[in-house]
């Protein structure tokens, strides 16, 4: 499943982050898009100093591939793990 995909590869990307993946693609049916529709939340500390803007960049990156092919929209929250709190 695409959720335990992208959750894998972004706990390596970030290790030691807590990552949250949610599957909305079903919220989304009907409008003729292929992929998955995914939001996702990620706390870690390697956010700490950077802009939201850097920390998404940060996110896109580790996920090239599967935003190439999988997955049509991605909802991004990110926090460092003090925000979380």
């Amino acid at each position: 499943m695409i959720t335990g995909l992208i959750k894998t590869k972004l706990e390596h990307a970030f290790p030691g982050a807590n990552v949250e993946v949610e599957d909305e693609s079903a919220e989304h049916a009907g409008h003729g898009a292929s992929g998955a529709h995914l939001a996702v939340v990620i706390s870690y500390d390697g956010f700490a100093g950077k802009t939201k803007v850097e920390q998404h960049q940060m996110v896109y990156a580790s996920l090239q591939e599967e935003l190439r092919h999988q997955v049509h929209a991605l909802k991004i929250t990110t926090r460092t793990n003090e925000e979380r709190k």
